[in-house]
């Protein structure tokens, strides 16, 4: 549960970033609620991963401020630092460290205590389906496997707030599968703040609380999945099946729309007014004693909206 009283967790501030004639960030300002899954979506170059690194304390923006958890990240960068985990999008384990001995790394890196370093370990390995494989060295896991372990590391200490750049690109579909199952574990159950940039739309739809879509380095929308869909997608589709076939051009005057023909008795239409023109659909048929067999609203998806916002 979102508590909307309590501090931001995230908060970006006319963040402003250029690499020579390229403006990567433009400024970029949102909050992100404590407790809340965000995604933060983009095409490739939008700025996704420059504005994380910002949050983050690996990049200096140019102009703006990033506060993380209450605090200035370039003011206060260890302090922030131990209070966050980070899972980039390249990996950066060790490999020719076991599984075993690179959590105790990142362990001693972050200063957890030497008498729950362990009990920490088994317990995040164990999660994710790795203690079994504690004393193989990392070069020997695959891609997916290592990207668990990954997230493992940067959980060892606890964070209040996790970063993940790209977590599932290029893992098959059980690694992403298990890797999302996680996350809203760790977010329903521990209150963790998750911060998700990402290019996969169904991947944000069924973890994000809200998310921000990011285009030539400036935020194109902001808001909750479903609200933005709303926003965004002026038409509704509805698809209306009838047990004999209709005359299409009568269909389209009594609705007020065209009306496409999909075969089978199925008939698509586009309206603004759901509800207005279900009222039009029913009475058309009892007129015409026909016997409506299915009657659907197509909700667009977060991809269908996103790229409609690329286009404006």
């Amino acid at each position: 549960m979102i508590d909307s009283d309590a501090m931001a967790a995230i908060e970006a501030i006319d963040l402003y970033k250029r690499f020579g004639d390229l403006v990567a960030v433009d400024g970029v300002s949102f909050k992100v609620d404590s407790g809340e899954v965000f995604g933060f979506l983009g095409p490739n170059g939008a700025g996704k991963t420059t504005t994380l690194r910002m949050l983050t304390g690996i990049l200096p923006p140019d102009r703006g401020r990033a506060v993380v958890l209450g605090l200035d990240v370039w003011e206060n960068p260890i302090r922030v630092r131990e209070r966050i985990g980070i899972v980039p999008e390249a990996s950066n384990v060790y490999i020719d460290l076991t599984v075993w001995q690179n959590m105790m790394l990142m362990a001693e890196l972050y200063g957890v205590p030497r008498d729950v370093r362990a009990s920490r370990a088994r317990s995040l390995l164990e999660a994710m389906g790795l203690l079994k494989r504690k004393d193989e060295k990392a070069k020997r896991l695959s891609k997916g496997l290592r990207q668990r372990l990954l997230i493992c590391m940067a959980l060892i200490h606890e964070p209040e707030l996790l970063f993940l750049d790209e977590p599932t690109t290029g893992l098959d579909v059980q690694s992403a599968r298990e890797i999302r199952d996680m996350l809203r574990r760790m977010n329903r159950e521990e209150g963790v703040t998750i911060f998700l940039t990402t290019h996969n739309m169904w991947e944000a739809e069924e973890l994000c609380h809200r998310v921000a879509v990011i285009n030539h380095g400036k935020i194109a929308a902001i808001s909750g999945v479903e609200e933005l869909k709303n926003t965004v997608s002026r038409l509704h589709t509805i698809e209306a099946r009838f047990e004999e076939t209709v005359d299409p051009s009568g269909f389209s005057e009594a609705l007020g729309c065209d009306v496409a023909v999909l075969g089978g008795g199925r008939y698509r239409v586009q309206v603004e007014d759901v509800d207005e023109a279900i009222r039009r659909i029913v009475d058309y048929a009892r007129e015409r004693n026909l016997r409506i067999l299915g009657l659907n609203v197509v909700q667009p998806s977060l991809e269908d909206v996103f790229l409609e916002i690329l286009k404006r």
